[in-house]
């Protein structure tokens, strides 16, 4: 890893090894969803949650570049290319590593959705990005996904252990600096993933859901494994309290907050919301 990347690096993980990175790449596939519809509002609500980083698109940057302090990094996304109006959900490189760099991102990210039929196509577009990114010395970020078959025996959902395993480890091969993916269910499950990849692996959230405890928990177990932290979208910012969410993610991943502790910031600030509006 060269210079450039180990500084950029530190931007987005704590001297823990550990990083809060919330996603906010959802509008350019799906509109204005609740929770996003304001870029400048709700990257305040991340910066004054904690978060280390937020991973988006230009668009979303340009409408709240006056947020943006010297202790939240920008990860921009580089694939993409499909909507919710039709589209195939695949992955198409869509714009640069230079581009990134220009809008002072600290990491860009690519998806590789591995087995599916255009894999070829997302590796190698996944390798030329890691090209650029030791050209530029900015860490590169793979979201691995995995589908398909294993030995002639179809994976069990998306967050297949042996499946995610393989792919955190494909990923790292390809370049990969940091890999977002699945959290594989077990702690021991998940061991296997963190053990098997030299790179820092953090989990996604996925559709948001409505359980904060499992959420939470399976954030620990996630770390307790060896993983790195979180790269959480909807279930940070859809539920209309993305700063009370950011704040005890922080708790969770850098302070060993327990379920218990991480619930009840949340109702403790529900709480307080609610006696001032009486």
């Amino acid at each position: 890893m060269n210079t450039g990347k180990r500084i950029r690096l530190k931007q987005i993980l704590r001297e823990d090894g550990r990083t809060v990175i919330v996603a906010l790449d959802h509008g350019g596939i799906a509109g204005s969803m609740p929770g996003i519809e304001d870029p400048a509002m709700t990257i305040r609500a991340c910066r004054q949650g904690g978060a280390d980083c937020v991973l988006t698109t230009r668009g979303f940057v340009a409408f709240s570049e006056n947020e943006w302090d010297r202790n939240l990094s920008l990860m921009m996304r580089l694939t993409g290319g499909f909507t919710i109006l039709g589209g195939k959900f695949e992955e198409e490189l869509i714009t640069s590593v230079e581009a990134a760099i220009v809008l002072g991102a600290s990491s860009v990210i690519v998806t590789i959705k591995f087995g599916h039929p255009r894999e070829d196509e997302f590796i190698r577009n996944a390798s030329l990005v890691a090209d650029a990114c030791e050209r530029w010395g900015i860490p590169l970020t793979i979201e691995a996904m995995a589908q398909g078959t294993l030995f002639g025996k179809p994976l069990s959902g998306k967050a297949d252990p042996a499946g995610i395993a393989l792919a955190a480890r494909m990923a790292q091969e390809l370049g990969a600096d940091l890999i977002k993916t699945y959290y594989t269910g077990t702690p021991e499950s998940f061991t296997a993933v963190t053990a098997g990849c030299p790179a820092p692996v953090v989990i996604l959230g996925g559709e948001k859901n409505e359980d904060d405890a499992t959420l939470f928990r399976n954030v620990r177990d996630s770390i307790a494994a060896g993983g790195a932290g979180i790269a959480i979208g909807r279930n940070i910012w859809q539920g209309g309290r993305t700063r009370a969410m950011t704040e005890a993610m922080v708790g969770v991943v850098h302070q060993d907050w327990t379920v218990e502790q991480a619930l009840a910031h949340l109702e403790n600030i529900e709480r307080s919301e609610a006696a001032e509006s009486s």
